[in-house]
Protein backbone atom coordinates (compact mmCIF):
# COMPACT_ATOMS: atom_id res chain seq x y z
CA UNK A 1 0.00 0.00 0.00
CA UNK A 2 2.83 2.37 0.87
CA UNK A 3 4.55 1.72 -2.47
CA UNK A 4 1.53 1.61 -4.81
CA UNK A 5 -0.72 4.10 -3.01
CA UNK A 6 -3.41 1.46 -2.45
CA UNK A 7 -4.09 -2.25 -2.70
CA UNK A 8 -7.36 -2.47 -4.63
CA UNK A 9 -6.82 -4.00 -8.06
CA UNK A 10 -3.25 -5.15 -7.44
CA UNK A 11 -2.25 -8.72 -8.24
CA UNK A 12 -0.06 -10.60 -5.80
CA UNK A 13 1.78 -13.75 -6.89
CA UNK A 14 2.85 -16.14 -4.15
CA UNK A 15 5.49 -18.60 -5.31
CA UNK A 16 6.54 -21.21 -2.77
CA UNK A 17 5.21 -23.18 0.18
CA UNK A 18 1.54 -23.21 1.16
CA UNK A 19 2.51 -22.15 4.67
CA UNK A 20 1.03 -19.91 7.37
CA UNK A 21 2.26 -16.70 5.73
CA UNK A 22 0.50 -17.57 2.47
CA UNK A 23 -2.63 -18.52 4.39
CA UNK A 24 -2.63 -15.08 6.06
CA UNK A 25 -2.47 -13.46 2.61
CA UNK A 26 -5.28 -15.75 1.44
CA UNK A 27 -7.48 -14.71 4.36
CA UNK A 28 -7.04 -11.01 3.62
CA UNK A 29 -6.20 -10.36 -0.05
CA UNK A 30 -9.71 -10.48 -1.51
CA UNK A 31 -11.10 -8.39 1.35
CA UNK A 32 -8.52 -5.74 0.42
CA UNK A 33 -9.47 -5.94 -3.28
CA UNK A 34 -6.35 -7.82 -4.36
CA UNK A 35 -6.15 -10.63 -6.88
CA UNK A 36 -4.09 -13.61 -5.73
CA UNK A 37 -2.12 -16.03 -7.91
CA UNK A 38 -0.55 -18.93 -6.01
CA UNK A 39 2.07 -21.42 -7.24
CA UNK A 40 3.03 -24.31 -4.97
CA UNK A 41 4.50 -27.71 -5.76
CA UNK A 42 2.10 -30.65 -5.55
CA UNK A 43 1.82 -31.75 -1.95
CA UNK A 44 2.66 -28.30 -0.59
CA UNK A 45 -0.67 -26.56 -1.26
CA UNK A 46 -2.34 -24.35 1.34
CA UNK A 47 -4.90 -25.84 3.72
CA UNK A 48 -8.07 -26.79 1.85
CA UNK A 49 -10.31 -25.05 4.43
CA UNK A 50 -8.43 -21.77 3.89
CA UNK A 51 -8.65 -22.25 0.12
CA UNK A 52 -12.45 -22.65 0.29
CA UNK A 53 -12.77 -19.50 2.42
CA UNK A 54 -10.51 -17.64 -0.02
CA UNK A 55 -12.59 -18.77 -3.00
CA UNK A 56 -15.73 -17.46 -1.26
CA UNK A 57 -14.04 -14.15 -0.36
CA UNK A 58 -12.92 -13.74 -3.97
CA UNK A 59 -16.49 -14.26 -5.23
CA UNK A 60 -17.90 -11.80 -2.70
CA UNK A 61 -15.27 -9.14 -3.43
CA UNK A 62 -14.96 -9.52 -7.21
CA UNK A 63 -11.32 -10.58 -7.17
CA UNK A 64 -9.58 -13.44 -8.94
CA UNK A 65 -7.87 -16.42 -7.35
CA UNK A 66 -5.55 -18.79 -9.21
CA UNK A 67 -3.95 -21.92 -7.78
CA UNK A 68 -1.30 -23.56 -9.94
CA UNK A 69 1.93 -25.53 -9.81
CA UNK A 70 3.55 -23.25 -12.41
CA UNK A 71 5.53 -20.30 -10.97
CA UNK A 72 5.54 -18.43 -14.29
CA UNK A 73 1.76 -18.75 -14.58
CA UNK A 74 1.39 -17.31 -11.09
CA UNK A 75 3.80 -14.46 -11.87
CA UNK A 76 1.98 -13.52 -15.09
CA UNK A 77 1.02 -9.82 -14.88
CA UNK A 78 1.55 -9.74 -11.10
CA UNK A 79 2.40 -6.46 -9.42
CA UNK A 80 3.89 -8.12 -6.35
CA UNK A 81 6.01 -11.27 -6.27
CA UNK A 82 6.20 -12.86 -2.83
CA UNK A 83 7.85 -15.89 -1.30
CA UNK A 84 8.85 -17.13 2.12
CA UNK A 85 10.98 -19.87 3.60
CA UNK A 86 10.53 -23.31 2.13
CA UNK A 87 11.77 -24.95 5.30
CA UNK A 88 10.03 -23.69 8.42
CA UNK A 89 11.04 -24.36 12.01
CA UNK A 90 10.47 -28.01 12.80
CA UNK A 91 10.91 -29.07 9.15
CA UNK A 92 14.71 -29.20 9.16
CA UNK A 93 14.74 -32.99 8.73
CA UNK A 94 12.72 -32.54 5.51
CA UNK A 95 15.24 -30.10 3.99
CA UNK A 96 16.63 -32.40 1.29
CA UNK A 97 13.15 -33.54 0.20
CA UNK A 98 11.76 -30.00 0.22
CA UNK A 99 14.63 -28.51 -1.78
CA UNK A 100 14.04 -31.17 -4.42
CA UNK A 101 10.26 -30.51 -4.48
CA UNK A 102 10.80 -26.74 -4.84
CA UNK A 103 13.25 -26.89 -7.75
CA UNK A 104 12.11 -24.30 -10.31
CA UNK A 105 10.36 -22.14 -7.69
CA UNK A 106 13.24 -19.73 -7.03
CA UNK A 107 12.17 -16.18 -7.92
CA UNK A 108 14.58 -14.79 -10.51
CA UNK A 109 14.59 -12.03 -13.11
CA UNK A 110 13.28 -14.69 -15.51
CA UNK A 111 10.25 -15.05 -13.22
CA UNK A 112 9.86 -11.27 -13.12
CA UNK A 113 9.80 -11.04 -16.94
CA UNK A 114 6.23 -12.33 -16.91
CA UNK A 115 5.19 -9.96 -14.09
CA UNK A 116 3.72 -6.49 -14.58
CA UNK A 117 6.16 -3.75 -15.60
CA UNK A 118 5.80 -2.15 -12.14
CA UNK A 119 6.50 -5.38 -10.20
CA UNK A 120 7.97 -5.42 -6.73
CA UNK A 121 9.32 -8.21 -4.54
CA UNK A 122 8.52 -9.03 -0.91
CA UNK A 123 9.91 -11.59 1.55
CA UNK A 124 9.34 -11.49 5.31
CA UNK A 125 12.94 -12.63 6.00
CA UNK A 126 15.22 -14.31 6.76
CA UNK A 127 15.77 -15.24 3.14
CA UNK A 128 17.61 -18.22 1.70
CA UNK A 129 19.24 -17.94 -1.76
CA UNK A 130 17.28 -20.92 -3.09
CA UNK A 131 14.03 -18.98 -2.55
CA UNK A 132 15.06 -15.82 -4.43
CA UNK A 133 18.30 -15.06 -6.22
CA UNK A 134 20.56 -12.12 -5.35
CA UNK A 135 19.65 -10.21 -8.51
CA UNK A 136 15.98 -9.93 -7.47
CA UNK A 137 16.62 -9.71 -3.73
CA UNK A 138 18.96 -6.71 -4.08
CA UNK A 139 17.20 -5.10 -7.04
CA UNK A 140 15.48 -1.70 -6.95
CA UNK A 141 12.16 -3.62 -7.15
CA UNK A 142 12.88 -5.39 -3.86
CA UNK A 143 11.01 -3.86 -0.95
CA UNK A 144 12.21 -6.39 1.63
CA UNK A 145 14.07 -3.90 3.79
CA UNK A 146 11.16 -1.43 3.84
CA UNK A 147 8.91 -4.40 4.66
CA UNK A 148 11.24 -5.36 7.53
CA UNK A 149 11.24 -1.82 8.88
CA UNK A 150 7.45 -1.63 8.74
CA UNK A 151 7.23 -4.97 10.52
CA UNK A 152 9.56 -3.67 13.23
CA UNK A 153 7.01 -0.99 14.16
CA UNK A 154 4.17 -3.52 14.39
CA UNK A 155 5.98 -5.98 16.64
Amino acid sequence: QEHYGGLKGLTMAWIGDGNNVLQSFMASAAKLGMHLRIATPRGFEPDLRITKITEQNSKENGTKLLLTTDPLEAADSANVLVTDTWISMGQEEEKKERLKAFQGYQITMQTAKSAASNWTFLHCLPRKPEEVDDEVFYSPQSLVFQEAENRKWTI
